[in-house]
């Protein structure tokens, strides 16, 4: 049972989006992010987030628990294009939620918010991810959409353009029974998928968009898969949820 463990552009073997499709308008994400950390004068992806105010964007707490120089990209869609919609912010200060431990991704907790140094620029590309209401928690088989940029088969070649897979949500009750992930699931995480498509390695701080009442809102943040490989059935992708972390996320952004 691994963390969705961050991972590099040239270092993409058994990470990313597994199946799904690749995002064929550009914009059609606008809150999704690009994490990178700087090394030597270049900076490198490592993980997924999500837009929620100008200056805040919310990831997962095992991509940034470690002590790096860190910038985030809004509204990018190819690594290899530069499409002049891309906007760079410099991370001023990272929160992680102080129950993570990052030796049992299993506890939960996997989630931290970035202070950004300059507002974000909305505009079609970029635009805010809608947060849920807090407790809330969708049906079984509530369909939703894991995005980030990756692989189109459990180790196969990398996307460098952003993709998108359905994972329906797996109850919880379902979840949590012995034949899916059993107690390793708390009520605080929400799982979707258990199919041929899935979220893997380097996916991590990605959102689950779900489609509620018209809109989609950010109920998942992507947190970790089985060890027995990232598309294995009836062990979904495994998301931090939410709605169990709306009162602490607000105390962070005041």
């Amino acid at each position: 049972m691994p963390r969705l463990e961050p991972r590099f552009l040239e270092d993409f073997a058994e990470e990313r989006v597994v199946g799904g499709e690749v995002v064929v308008t550009h914009g059609s994400w606008p809150w999704q992010i690009s994490l990178q950390w700087k090394s030597g004068s270049r900076y490198k992806h490592t993980c997924g987030g999500t837009l929620v105010r100008r200056d805040w964007v919310m990831t997962a707490a095992h991509c940034v628990d470690s002590d790096r120089v860190w910038r985030v990209v809004l509204g990018e869609h190819s690594f290899n294009t530069n499409e002049s919609t891309e906007q760079v912010r410099e991370v001023s200060k990272v929160f992680i939620h102080p129950n993570w431990d990052p030796s049992n991704v299993a506890a939960g907790y996997d989630i931290a918010m970035l202070r950004l140094s300059k507002d974000a620029t909305l505009n079609p590309y970029v635009l805010l991810g809608a947060l849920p209401a807090a407790h809330e928690v969708l049906p079984h088989e509530h369909p939703c959409y894991l995005t980030g940029w990756g692989l189109t088969e459990t180790g196969g070649q990398i996307s460098n353009v952003l993709k998108q897979a359905l994972l329906p949500v797996v109850g919880h009750e379902t979840c949590s029974s012995d034949s899916w992930w059993g107690n390793t699931v708390q009520d605080t995480m929400v799982c979707a998928g258990g199919g041929v498509d899935s979220g893997c390695n380097g996916d991590s701080g990605g959102p689950l968009n779900c489609k509620v009442e018209g809109k989609y809102v950010i109920h998942g943040i992507a947190s970790f898969v089985s060890s027995s490989g990232c598309n294995t059935l009836q062990k979904p992708t495994v998301f931090t949820r939410v709605s169990a972390y709306i009162a602490w996320m607000e105390e962070i952004m005041g």
